[in-house]
């Protein structure tokens, strides 16, 4: 059974949703912009590098309330106003995740946010179980990097 979750340091989101539902299985928080954190500073420089890597900052921290963390992150979706910021964002996102282990992700442009914001970041974590492989390496189940689809 799923619970819905509103972060008390966070405004109380002006949407019907939640800032975070969770179950046994899953973490998913919703959609976080540099808008929703009170930190002027960032919010009037409007530098899409800068506001990824404090919306990732506070993603981390929301995770830590479920004790997770970003390594438990499988999906991510980003919304950009402008797609020129790409490279800016990337390094900023990159920095948050172990070389080689980035979640699946999807980015888009849209033409406005929240706030004046630059960047959106949603994500989805799964949650670790003691049945579970370590490693998708280790795996029965998983299809070898060279493996391209269907012949």
């Amino acid at each position: 059974m799923p619970t819905f979750i509103n972060d008390p340091t966070l405004p109380k989101p002006d949407f019907p949703g939640s800032h975070m539902v969770v179950d046994e299985h899953h973490v998913f928080i919703s959609g976080l912009t540099i808008a929703d954190i009170t930190d002027e500073s960032v919010t009037h420089s409007h530098d899409a590098g800068k506001e990824t890597h404090r919306i990732m900052r506070e993603l981390e921290r929301m995770l830590r309330q479920e004790e997770l963390d970003l390594s438990d992150v499988v999906r991510v979706d980003i919304h950009l106003t402008d797609l020129d910021d790409l490279n800016k964002v990337n390094s900023a996102y990159a920095e948050f995740f172990e070389p080689g282990r980035f979640p699946a992700r999807t980015c888009t442009e849209a033409s406005r946010l929240q706030g004046a914001s630059k960047v959106e970041i949603t994500l989805m974590a799964s949650r670790r179980h003691a049945d579970a492989p370590s490693d998708a390496k280790d795996s029965d189940d998983t299809v070898p990097d060279s493996d391209t689809g269907p012949e």
